[in-house]
């Protein structure tokens, strides 16, 4: 199947749910365009029971779509960039050492609570996987992404600063995510000695090297977008910039994702303050709105359709429903500690820990990055779990999390 048919039947699939959704669902688009995918995904394997094979057949379309590389390496550019646009950098700015420590002691905590939980669990059900794979699992399943939960929030009428701690540790424990991960993929596969100078260095390469890299690729588009007046023009250098800002930085093995977002929020900011028009900031916003909207609706049908795709044993599921709650016992953990000891010099929302824990949803990066490992067992325990997650965190968490935030915050 070519990629014209491929994109025809995902954007048709995706505006089909999109209209059921807003028609006679009315969930979140997000979230009722995936959960729609998954019922469909659903009755095609009860209808493939009776002998009509279907679901072949749509397995087999489902599997010319690398999931990994039209996210990691297509689609995250851009969503990453458009949310880094429309935040504002002062109050992320006013917010940096809560998002700053989330984004990284939270990761690293949260990768190490969860690795260690998921070797416990699958040692006590009899299930083989080494401490440094459980690692791996640990990295892929902690960094959020709250891209279903943001309308939510607003809805809820959450505090500003609540929203403002969410989408800045979901903007960035995105890119320290991937770099700990590909650091523990690197480890587990034995290509380099586990030293911690290697660790250090790949980490400070990948992570540090995409701050740098993002913060000259801003700066080098907003220039460019100061010395013209054309719309047209300025969205294209947008375009240009995430499109070869990122394949340059993944070239130079630099985090294309933090280089992205710390290029969206120059752009967003210093961009749209002193280099565009109020025409171009019009006619920007609204595409990289549209873009924003459109490409997550797909991601989401995507995630819907890919049990299509996936073996679960008993054992799979099993490991997979004992994990969801030391999943989110771990974020608790990672949150809580960073909070509880700055407390000390600044005030937090009622309930904040607990309401970044239950509205930290994870989304297609940790869907990606599992299906990105060497297949084997390890990687269909680890994609069974990670599956199982994502899907319980986008229903369950994205469904709830108003109503929390309605009884956790005073009116």
């Amino acid at each position: 199947m070519d990629l014209f048919d491929i994109l025809a039947i995902v954007l048709s699939l995706t505006a089909g749910f999109s209209y059921l959704n807003y028609r006679f669902v009315g969930l979140p688009v997000t979230i009722g365009v995936m959960v729609m995918a998954l019922v469909i995904s659903l009755l095609l394997q009860g209808i493939d029971l009776l002998g009509f094979h279907l679901e072949d057949q749509a397995a087999g379309w489902l599997q010319s779509i690398d999931f990994n590389k039209t996210l990691l390496h297509g689609m995250l550019s851009f969503l990453l960039f458009a949310g880094a646009l429309h935040v504002n950098l002062n109050d992320l700015f006013n917010q940096k050492w809560v998002i700053g420590s989330l984004a990284t002691v939270g990761i690293l905590l949260s990768t190490v609570l969860v690795g260690t939980f998921t070797y416990g669990v699958l040692t006590m059900i009899g299930i083989p996987l080494d401490y440094l794979s459980c690692l791996v699992f640990g990295a892929l399943i902690s960094p959020t992404d709250p891209i279903a939960v943001l309308s939510i929030l607003k809805n809820a009428k959450a505090p500003k600063s609540l929203a403002v701690k969410i989408t800045g540790e979901s903007l960035f424990n995105d890119g320290v995510g991937v770099v700990v991960f590909l650091v523990l993929v690197e480890l587990a596969a034995g290509t380099h000695e586990p030293t911690v100078t290697h660790v250090v260095g790949l980490f400070a390469q990948e992570a540090v090297g995409g701050i740098v890299f993002g913060f000259g690729l801003g700066y080098l588009t907003y220039r460019l977008l100061k010395s013209i007046n054309n719309y047209q023009v300025e969205v294209m250098l947008t375009l240009a910039a995430v499109t070869g800002g990122y394949a340059l930085a993944s070239a130079l093995h630099l985090s294309g994702p933090l280089a992205v977002v710390v290029a969206g929020l120059l752009v967003g900011n210093h961009g749209r303050v002193l280099g565009m028009s109020d025409k171009t900031r019009e006619h920007l916003d609204t595409f990289w709105e549209l873009v924003d909207e459109i490409l997550n609706a797909v991601l989401f049908v995507l995630i819907g359709l890919e049990v299509l795709v996936l073996t679960f044993t008993q054992h799979d599921l099993l490991a997979s429903v004992l994990m969801i709650p030391l999943i989110l016992l771990s974020r608790a953990v990672a949150i809580g500690l960073p909070i509880a000891l700055l407390r000390r010099v600044r005030s937090f929302t009622p309930g904040a820990t607990w309401l970044m824990t239950w509205g930290g949803l994870r989304g297609g990066i940790s869907v990606a990055l599992a299906l990105s490992l060497p297949p084997g067992p390890d990687r269909d325990i680890i994609l069974a779990m990670t599956y199982v997650a994502v899907v319980f965190s986008i229903v369950v968490q994205g469904l709830t999390i108003e109503k929390l935030v309605k009884s956790m915050i005073p009116r």
